[in-house]
């Protein structure tokens, strides 16, 4: 049996220019997925003034962070994919995004026409929620329906409590601290969702909190030593706690006088971990009375990172 890997990130713009970020944000925040909002509701709020407003702005921190190969979610993904590949020879491994290109549709279309007769998709989230892996897996199964295609399908929810993914973790904290030394703090920040998600049954930030007890308990971390902490809160209802920037802000003012950030959430360095964590809470920490902060970088296409997912292709 002739098999393949969808392999899936949120996806990204393919400039930094506001005529980019448009059409990428129009369908990521369209998703009901996303945000649950009634469509009578949201969609003219959407329409007529965030994606009025925001693309712009959201372009400009793109700039920000642009490499020369491109948006640093993508290049990082097409390096794990082409990793993974020369890792697993035997099978296909097809890179796609939920939002924007190359599309989920595109990659199925692409495995059906080589022959690939068992398709495994990973949503690069090792933590599953309704909002990311869910929206990834639902997406997945609704294309090939369109398809009319039926091969064998794996689906892989979620991976935070394969030992390699808290090992690769911890250990990415132990050799940055043999280099640069220890904080004060190690702050773990993890993707935020609004509460009523938690209410609707999302197993999300459960799996979160097993996630940070298990890194903290592989370091050897007392209680005092590290927390957790949730960023990237959008709109005015109450997501989970504690926020992040407002963690880093109280830390700073405290007298705390370095923390270390993490964001184990995220299999790729992005938008949200280069510019929001390294810079503006890099920002708010410094601004309170903090002298050093620290990001960790995302596992990335680092060998540990592979052979992390290619365990939990092949489980």
């Amino acid at each position: 049996m002739k098999e393949g890997v969808l392999l899936v990130n949120l996806g990204t713009p393919t400039a930094p220019t506001a005529e980019a970020v448009r059409p990428f944000l129009k369908e990521f925040l369209s998703d009901k997925a996303v945000i649950d909002y009634p469509r009578w509701f949201w969609l003219p709020l959407l329409n007529r003034i965030i994606l009025r407003v925001r693309p712009e702005k959201s372009a400009k921190l793109y700039q920000n962070i642009w490499m020369d190969e491109g948006s640093p979610l993508m290049v990082y993904s097409e390096r794990i994919t082409a990793k993974m590949q020369a890792a697993m020879p035997e099978t296909q491994i097809i890179l796609a995004m939920r939002y924007g290109d190359p599309s989920i549709r595109a990659g199925l279309e692409t495995m059906r026409e080589n022959g690939i007769e068992r398709v495994t998709v990973l949503a690069l989230y090792p933590q599953f929620s309704l909002t990311t892996a869910g929206a990834i897996l639902d997406r997945t199964t609704a294309v090939l329906q369109e398809m009319n295609w039926s091969p064998v399908l794996n689906k892989i929810e979620s991976y935070y409590q394969h030992p390699l993914y808290t090992n690769a973790i911890a250990d990415s904290i132990r050799a940055y601290w043999q280099e640069n030394g220890r904080p004060d703090k190690l702050v773990i920040s993890l993707h935020g969702n609004p509460v009523r998600y938690t209410w609707k049954g999302d197993p999300y930030v459960e799996q979160c909190r097993e996630t940070v007890n298990a890194v903290s308990e592989n370091l050897g971390l007392t209680d005092d030593m590290w927390m957790l902490t949730f960023q990237s809160r959008f709109g005015p209802e109450p997501w989970l706690k504690p926020y992040t920037d407002v963690s880093v802000e109280q830390l700073g003012g405290s007298g705390v006088k370095r923390i270390d950030v993490i964001c184990p959430g995220f299999a790729a360095d992005c938008l949200e971990t280069i510019d929001e964590i390294d810079r503006e809470n890099r920002e708010f920490f410094m601004e309170a009375g903090g002298e050093e902060f620290h990001y960790i970088p995302a596992l990335n296409d680092s060998d540990v990172h592979i052979e992390l997912l290619t365990a939990v292709c092949r489980a």
